[in-house]
């Protein structure tokens, strides 16, 4: 079990240095979310927003980032 502290703790870290990345750049990220591909739909009474873009981006980026860290570490 000390090893899953260990993953908690830096998977913790890693969250807190991307809360902070996004709160120090969040006026430079306005077109997260706004890409073209991005689903949006408004009506009168209904909101319906489905970023899967946005979404496939991130995916792929955090891939690489994985990949890096086991191809190096």
């Amino acid at each position: 079990m000390p090893g899953l502290g260990k993953i908690l703790v830096l998977a913790g870290i890693g969250l807190a240095l991307l809360g902070l990345l996004i709160w120090l750049l969040g006026d430079k990220l306005h077109w997260f979310g706004n890409l073209p591909g991005d689903v949006r739909y408004e009506s009168k009474n209904v909101r319906v927003y489905f970023p899967w873009v946005t979404m496939l981006l991130l995916s792929i980026l955090i891939s690489v980032i994985m990949w890096l860290v086991r191809r190096f570490f």
